[in-house]
């Protein structure tokens, strides 16, 4: 509680430059900003040299009477910096050995783990990032990672900041009792020019050796930003996880796929994916999506349960999932949308995007809203009787429009109406929340002075409850139903069944069916992060199937899917087994493909000693599966040839049998 209150009166004022522990940020935020200001520069073609710096035990060195000057700087209330004057004083260190123990007063430390901790540390570096900001001087820190780069014309002119500025930046550690490390810390450069003169750096008379990559907050930046090392490292740790699930998952035994999805997505892929706005770009050349590749493939044949000589196409048809450079590529795309950048995928629409966590009330201030869950029809009725006007709210999403409406009744009949469209891109949680803004709009314009807005939507009025939340819809509500009790009115709010026949809320219901159908401008246009996943993922996946379409492997796999888009929605309902992977790719126990890695001399189907035992083969023209196949032409009334493989297996009235089939046959 003691440091919610801290946060809300030094948050507002902490450097911008600070990404660590500061809420709405992350280490995806300071690596995008850093790689983004590094390219920008490299466009103005200058010389750009980063150094990483190094703080010896940044935590355990943060000295008290520098923290306690800084609070007092920031002008934090007196009551704030006496609790934690009190939280600080008296503290002691023990050891205890052989028996014997010893304590001494300690004035130094941020107990990393902590609550306090981090905002503590912040507050205490943050004179140093403002000072290096206003100097001109690009910086950035996450926690105690403190990143510097210095772009110029010449090696020379950087040279001279960079001296400078370190030698500044040591000054102020010892001014703090913090001690920099120069022979820990590093510095790169970064150009694309091909002559230049590089930078001679250093730091309390040590020399700062140059690399030729640096890791910050787990991303390798190299120095021509290619990312090859960067890859190369989440790609190795990857294939350690495949190794260890390939010990233990088999075709007929071992871990179900299931469990291997779980492991690749909540695994894999996020360690693949981790910072991928700032290195997406690399995710486009033909060696990173290969080195990608290898990866994905052997999950894929895991969760499929296929050979291992099955493609890399037709493992990821088979379980529905999307390549890893695709992936990367949706992962920075998001990114960005959330962001607020603009992208092509959005065009115009303004995303609905969280207030700021800086413009919150005090916690002390910050109204807690409770809603009633009436179960029945009693204690609805005692909820109506108890104010003198309500209020039914709904959202309704139709064939792709949105639309909201509340109804205002007093005594069992309706005073008041509102229709309410919005954008077709929005969501009927939107359109909930929208609702219940606008009678809340209504109930202060109103003057009666006992309201009760009833809601079947529990999502919409469990956000509500939250204190702490940002969306800003919910801003609104709780800044409206404030200003309602400033206004000396009573209002409560309710959840209630959805179509229980109450007629307040079954003519809401109408009235929203009704706004989504109208043609009129949006009343709310604020485009949901969901929708834009939506889109998104429905780009993907058209790059997706023009690649698999294009591409010269997974042959067998494309006569019975074409087209990889519309396979996913069929594989979905299948879940292929490893029988039926077989089929489904020709990898499997047929003389064509033993033939080929030379399990077997011949490649000939057992019916005459000729013809190759392929897949096409069994299912339509070999002699011995002819009984089979008249029965169940017979059964779906449609003829099994090659050209109705796609048919057969996409169309529920005939998919069951048709797969029956292929396994009977296989």
């Amino acid at each position: 509680m003691t440091f919610n209150r801290i946060k809300w009166h030094i948050l507002p004022k902490l450097s911008k430059r600070q990404y660590g522990f500061m809420p709405q940020r992350c280490t995806e935020d300071a690596l995008y900003d850093l790689v983004s200001h590094i390219r920008k520069k490299l466009k103005e073609k200058k010389l750009i040299t980063m150094v990483s710096l190094d703080i010896e035990g940044a935590f355990d060195s943060a000295w008290w009477p520098a923290i306690r000057l800084r609070l007092a700087e920031e002008n934090c209330p007196i009551n704030l910096r006496k609790v934690l004057d009190s939280y600080l004083e008296d503290r002691r260190v023990g050891v205890r050995y052989a028996g014997q123990e010893y304590k001494k007063k300690t004035e130094i430390g941020c107990v990393q783990g902590s609550i306090g901790g981090p905002l503590l540390w912040n507050l205490l570096l943050d004179p140093l990032l403002k000072k290096l900001e206003n100097e001109g001087v690009y910086c950035q820190a996450f926690a105690d990672d403190v990143v510097l780069v210095f772009d110029g014309e010449t090696g020379l002119g950087i040279e001279r900041t960079a001296n400078r500025v370190l030698s500044s930046v040591e000054k102020w550690g010892k001014n703090n009792k913090l001690k920099f490390a120069p022979h820990k810390t590093k510095a790169m450069l970064i150009t694309k020019k091909l002559k230049f003169d590089a930078p001679k750096l250093n730091m309390g008379g040590t020399t700062i050796q140059m690399s030729d990559e640096i890791k910050i907050l787990g991303l390798i930046i190299d120095k021509k930003l290619t990312f090859n090392n960067h890859v190369k490292t989440a790609t190795n740790k990857a294939i350690q996880i495949y190794k260890q699930v390939a010990r233990a998952a088999r075709v007929s035994w071992g871990l179900h796929p299931d469990v291997i999805r779980v492991i690749y997505t909540a695994v894999v892929e996020p360690i693949i994916l981790y910072a991928a706005s700032a290195w997406a770009p690399a995710a486009e050349r033909v060696s990173v999506r290969k080195s990608l590749g290898v990866v994905q493939r052997g999950f894929v044949q895991k969760l499929c349960r296929a050979y291992r000589t099955v493609s890399l196409n037709a493992g990821l048809l088979l379980t529905g999932l999307l390549p890893l450079d695709l992936r990367v590529k949706e992962a920075a795309t998001l990114y960005m949308a959330r962001k607020g950048y603009p992208t092509a995928i959005i065009g115009d629409w303004e995303i609905e995007r969280m207030e700021p966590v800086t413009v919150m009330e005090h916690p002390a201030e910050r109204l807690i809203i409770k809603y009633e869950n009436l179960e029945n029809d009693e204690q609805t009725k005692i909820a109506i009787d108890k104010c003198n006007v309500q209020f039914y709210t709904d959202g309704s999403k139709i064939d792709g429009f949105v639309g909201a409406a509340y109804t205002k009744w007093i005594e069992g009949k309706e005073q008041k109406h509102k229709k309410l469209k919005l954008m077709s891109c929005c969501t009927v949680f939107q359109a909930e929340l929208f609702a219940i803004n606008s009678a809340t709009e209504e109930i202060l314009r109103c003057s009666e002075d006992s309201f009760g807005i009833f809601s079947d939507s529990r999502s919409s009025l469990d956000i509500l409850k939250n204190v702490n939340s940002t969306h800003p819809l919910v801003t609104k509500i709780t800044k409206n139903i404030n200003n309602i009790k400033l206004q000396k009115k009573q209002i409560t709010l309710h959840w209630i069944k959805a179509h229980n026949g109450l007629e307040g809320n079954e003519r809401a219901d109408q009235l929203a069916k009704e706004a989504a159908k109208k043609k009129a401008k949006p009343e709310y246009d604020k485009c949901p992060i969901a929708f834009v996943k939506r889109r998104i993922r429905e780009e993907s996946i058209d790059e997706w199937s023009e690649r698999y379409e294009a591409g010269t492997t997974a042959g067998t796999t494309k006569l019975f899917f074409p087209n990889a888009a519309a396979a996913k929605k069929i594989i979905d309902t299948i879940k292929p087994t490893g029988v039926m992977t077989q089929i489904l790719t020709g990898h499997g126990g047929f003389s064509e493909y033993l033939a080929r890695f030379r399990c077997k001399e011949s490649p000939a189907c057992p019916c005459d000693g000729g013809t190759p035992e392929t897949i096409p083969h069994i299912l339509t023209e070999c002699p011995i599966s002819g009984p089979e196949r008249f029965n169940i032409e017979q059964l779906i009334g449609v003829t099994i040839k090659t050209e109705n493989f796609q048919k057969l297996i996409s169309q529920k009235e005939t998919q069951e049998q048709f797969l029956e089939y292929c396994i009977k046959l296989k």
